[in-house]
């Protein structure tokens, strides 16, 4: 049976750059299981879970054999890089990414997005905003400095939803990559 060259994926950028999108495709992709940041740290009702306890959380899923996580959370970026065996790297504009937040807020408005932990209903405030508007300047540049520094893992970044459906039609399916291996044997 064909192995998976990546079991375990990390796929980080900005609010609105598509991070949940493309890690639900890839996990259905790859038969891989999906852990969404989000739904670790948010408690109901927008309550965030203490430090130490969401690092513990998240230490509990990165020592499992495979899966996929999406998210931001700076403070524990390098202890995630430090367990993938492939990052990308969302790197897509402000203008984008701030467009995609305010259009995501007005889709879901009043309902819980599903890649979002229970009881935390979309919202936007100007803090947010801000966040998003600033992520290049504030947040990009120590994202790739860890990046730089990550050892043994194969880093993809991707700058626009055209590279991200390139790299979507690219990627084999475990599916396809069987078939091939059949009619080859």
């Amino acid at each position: 049976m064909y192995q998976l060259k990546y079991k375990r994926i990390l796929i980080v950028g900005s609010s609105g750059a598509g991070k949940s999108t493309l890690s639900k495709l890839l996990s259905k992709k790859w038969d891989l299981p999906l852990i969404h940041l989000d739904t670790l740290f948010w408690k109901e009702g927008w309550v965030p879970t203490p430090k130490p306890e969401f690092r513990e959380k998240i230490q509990a899923e990165l020592e499992k054999d495979k899966w996929i996580i999406d998210g931001n959370f700076d403070s524990t970026l390098e202890l995630r890089a430090s367990y993938a065996d492939l990052i990308i790297f969302l790197d897509f504009s402000k203008i984008l990414c701030t467009y995609r937040v305010f259009k995501r807020a007005l889709i879901y408005r009043g309902k819980t997005r599903p890649d979002m932990a229970p009881g935390c209903k979309e919202k936007i405030d100007v803090e947010f905003a801000k966040w998003v508007w600033r992520f290049p300047k504030d947040v990009r540049p120590h994202t790739l400095d860890i990046l730089r520094n990550v050892k043994e893992t194969d880093i993809c970044i991707l700058r626009n939803p055209k590279e991200v459906k390139g790299f979507l039609m690219t990627a084999p399916t475990i599916k396809n990559i069987e078939h091939h291996r059949s009619i080859s044997t």
